[in-house]
């Protein structure tokens, strides 16, 4: 049985928050790697750092001001969770295939992510969870 791990970090809204989430769960992965006592493998790696980049650029693209990213180690994988000020939850569409409008994001976290759904936040805001495994 593997003992919970969080970090959180609060990130500013700004296009560098995207960045920052990626640092950030880079270094929450190093660090839950070492309290297992064996790799994750790239696939696991790489989905758990889309899934945070992808959660953020969306609370930053489609919500006024700040947001916040919180990781949790779970025995059988990662809780990925987005808050930001937006009541409106986020919406699966079909990806633009003319490449300008988007659509694709959401739905790669949809297919990456064991567990997808958005639960209303304090005030008016709204928090985004997607569970991965390890």
């Amino acid at each position: 049985m593997t003992a919970n791990m969080q970090r959180r970090i609060d990130l500013d809204g700004t296009t560098q928050a995207p960045a920052h989430a990626r640092e950030t769960t880079t270094s929450f992965l190093a660090e839950a790697e070492r309290l297992r006592g064996r790799p994750a493998s790239q696939n696991t790696l790489h989905a758990m750092l889309l899934v945070a980049s992808e959660l953020v650029s969306n609370a930053v693209r489609h919500a006024p001001g700040p947001c916040s990213l919180c990781l949790t180690l779970h025995d059988k994988g990662v809780l990925v969770e987005v808050s930001d000020t937006s009541p409106v939850s986020p919406r699966l569409r079909a990806p633009d295939t003319t490449g300008r409008f988007g659509g694709w994001g959401l739905q790669m976290v949809n297919r990456l992510a064991g567990e997808l759904h958005t639960v209303p936040g304090p005030g008016d805001g709204k928090t985004v969870r997607a569970r991965l495994p390890w």
